[in-house]
């Protein structure tokens, strides 16, 4: 048995008062709601009187209708107003004055209904199946069983999207980090524990403090991998707070966890041992509150063609590649070029434009070999803007250095040394 309640305008009326009998309910439209009423009988009695019930909760007019599938019920309600109640078998009956445009059908099949002079739900019900099945299709097969009330389809009740949030109002301002500490702690299990019974993890914790008489104070935790360890969550937290205290004593604490699935990885059995991801980020956070939040990461290429140009990023776990019999065992061999930071000050001899002897306090010798130069500029609207020239050169005592030339400045500098 289910019940469908229709009220033009008053969508989130119906579904508050549709939630107050059920907990499965589908809003079909802005301004339909089904409800499954079954098991309702004990405790409102028959479905006339289990009828009145939600009308005198709703508040407004509202047209409702029972009837024993969803869409025999949602069609009544849309199309009769008042009350109406379905018995069991009686469904085509009950449905054969309602238009037509109520089964909202593709568009081709009501021009098609319409051109043949189907205006009721009796009138297309009467049609032989065989032939709305080879002019109609599938499509006009199944509104032809709505329009006969056969329609049966379980409820698709709208989903609230999981939110993981935890606060706590504290009696008394709270200036220092170890006591602050145990209220962190007991929202950390408590959300832990939350996601745990979702069988979730998360890769994100949002902290956010109200002060006292100050601007309130946030922390965000990305972690690599999804993770489910209070304690872990503790520590990096602390870790933060440590390096960016609060300006003002603490009022309010609030927790967010970004839920996501827990992460499932089996190893391979001729990998080599790493550490465990969530380790290795707890290690991470400490570096990163000696030595600072930007001088910690991975390092990525950036989008440019200026040299030595790049960014840190976090730490994130490689995927192991398959070892199976039909993975590919060729490697390749390529120079490794190791990068002088500062490029070193030296003195270059050139003749006829070609770099012949390199003179510097750590790198000397007579070149026996160049290639270049390759040109590269850019920003120039920037006050950072490089405009130079590179060479590879290879010198009498077996060394390989990448030289550039400054354009503007003239001066010769060894960037780099291949391996």
């Amino acid at each position: 048995m289910y019940a469908c309640l229709h009220a033009p305008g008053n969508g989130p009326l119906l579904v508050e008062c549709a939630s107050a009998f059920s907990p499965h309910i589908e809003q079909t439209t802005p301004d339909t709601v089904i409800l499954d009423a079954r098991g309702l009988e004990a405790l409102y009695g028959p479905p006339p009187a289990l009828a009145r019930e939600i009308e005198r909760r709703a508040g407004v007019p509202v047209s409702i209708a029972i009837a024993s599938n969803p869409d025999a019920a949602m069609h009544a309600a849309r199309g009769i107003r008042g009350v109406t109640i379905i018995p069991s078998g009686r469904e085509a009956e009950m449905l054969a004055p309602l238009p037509v445009n109520l089964l909202a059908g593709p568009p081709e099949i009501a021009e098609l209904l319409d051109l043949w002079g189907i205006r009721t739900f009796g009138d297309f019900a009467k049609l032989p199946p065989l032939g709305v099945a080879a002019r109609l299709g599938d499509a006009g097969v199944h509104l032809q069983r709505l329009a006969r009330g056969e329609g049966y389809r379980q409820l698709r009740p709208a989903e609230e999207p999981l939110r993981f949030e935890a606060e706590m109002d504290l009696d008394h301002p709270v200036e220092l980090l170890e006591p602050l500490s145990f209220v962190l702690a007991r929202l950390l299990n408590d959300l832990s524990q939350r996601l745990a019974a979702h069988s979730l993890a998360t890769n994100e914790l949002r902290l956010r403090l109200t002060l006292e008489n100050a601007p309130g104070h946030a922390a965000t935790l990305k972690l690599p991998v999804p993770m489910l360890d209070a304690h872990a969550f503790l520590k990096m937290l602390q870790l933060d707070l440590s390096s960016r205290p609060p300006t003002a004593a603490v009022l309010k604490v609030h927790l967010a966890a970004e839920p996501v699935k827990p992460r499932r990885m089996q190893r391979g059995l001729f990998l080599p041992a790493a550490p465990e991801p969530e380790k290795l980020e707890m290690t991470v956070a400490r570096v990163r509150h000696l030595v600072g939040a930007g001088n910690v990461g991975t390092p990525e290429l950036n989008d440019t063609h200026r040299p030595d140009s790049f960014s840190l990023r976090g730490f994130a776990p490689a995927q192991p590649q398959p070892n199976g019999p039909n993975a590919s065992t060729a490697e390749s061999c390529h120079l490794c070029l190791r990068r002088f930071r500062p490029p070193r000050y030296s003195q270059v001899l050139v003749v006829n434009h070609q770099p012949v002897r390199v003179l510097s306090p750590s790198i000397s010798g007579r070149v026996v070999m160049a290639r270049g130069p390759w040109r590269t500029s850019g920003d120039w609207w920037r006050g950072d803007a490089w405009n130079r020239d590179e060479w590879d050169v290879a010198l009498e005592t077996g060394g390989v250095f990448r030289l550039f030339r400054e354009l503007d400045s003239g001066r010769w500098f060894i960037e780099a040394a291949y391996d």
